[in-house]
């Protein structure tokens, strides 16, 4: 028999949410009183201390609670599902879904994504976020995202990982280069020129060991964790890179015009996929969005 409720377990997670015993209560509707002895009693019943007060700046999760209230959120989503299971009869897809991105990837995909879903399934609502690849990493453990669009690459074991898609990198070029009038590019070609790195992790660590692989140590004279500055230095003379993401239209954000050239060489595909932390169970709604996902990235090109 379970030693203690939902109730409890849905006012916890609130005062995780929100901060603290007042502001929670006012959100809920709730006396604090009433609050604070339901947060005690259920700290008497698992045997944790799930906050650590801090005078009159609300509370902070203890490690073993930060735990124990990712799992709660869990039980709660879950609670929650199979009401609105009984209550559609099996049938409606509802509720809220939170989606991460990857930076580079939210602003092709994610919009049609959502526009596609949503379409398909009015009574859901999506709540985005976009991030490197650690805020979301970060995020799913913590249970703010359900699930998170990114690269396939360096994941850690307790995710599961949904292939969708795969590009094959390319090299931008200022307009006019030297190697704009080659349809290939080969890598030993840009041993010598000045190299702008896309700095932002798992995009730094993947574009580096492409050149690497080639034997190329890589002579990096600008780094910037923006996409659209990556594009700009180039667009200015000021050095090649290489990128998986290709925005609408070659040009700069300022209007200079970029060369995109396929690479030559044989070269690490770059693999979007979809996330999920491995210990969450899925509820229909996150199957229903991954299954969209799947079928949405059999039409983009490769």
């Amino acid at each position: 028999m379970l030693r203690y409720t939902l109730r409890q377990v849905e006012y916890a997670v609130a005062i995780w949410d929100h901060g603290s015993v007042a502001a929670a209560s006012a959100h809920l509707g709730v006396a604090q009183p009433t609050l604070s002895a339901s947060l005690a009693k259920l700290e008497e019943q698992i045997g944790l201390q799930l906050f650590i007060r801090h005078h009159a700046q609300g509370v902070s999760p203890s490690p073993a609670g930060l735990r124990f209230l990712a799992e709660a959120r869990n039980l709660l989503t879950h609670a929650q599902d199979l009401q609105r299971d009984m209550l559609a009869a099996g049938t409606a897809i509802e509720g809220q879904l939170s989606l991460a991105s990857f930076a580079t990837i939210a602003p092709s995909f994610v919009p049609p994504l959502i526009k596609t879903f949503t379409s398909l399934h009015p009574k859901v609502t999506i709540r985005m976020a976009e991030g490197t690849q650690d805020e979301l990493f970060k995020g799913l453990r913590g249970g703010d995202f359900d699930l998170a669009l990114l690269y396939d690459v360096d994941m850690p074991e307790d995710f599961t990982v949904t292939p969708l898609t795969s590009f094959a990198p390319h090299v931008l070029l200022p307009g006019k280069h030297r190697l704009t009038r080659l349809k290939n590019v080969p890598l030993v070609a840009l041993k010598d020129e000045p190299f702008v790195l896309l700095d932002i992790a798992p995009s730094r660590t993947y574009f580096t060991r492409i050149l690497e692989t080639a034997g190329i140590v890589p002579k990096v004279a600008f780094s910037s964790p923006s996409l659209e500055v990556v594009r700009g230095l180039v667009g200015q003379g000021l050095g090649y890179s290489i990128l998986v993401t290709r925005p609408y239209g070659d040009h700069s954000y300022a209007g200079e015009e970029l060369a995109v050239r396929p690479i030559a060489d044989e070269v690490e595909r770059g693999v979007i996929a979809l996330a999920a932390l491995r210990q969450m169970r899925k509820t229909r709604l996150v199957s229903a969005f991954e299954a969209h996902c799947v079928d949405f990235f059999r039409t983009v090109k490769a």
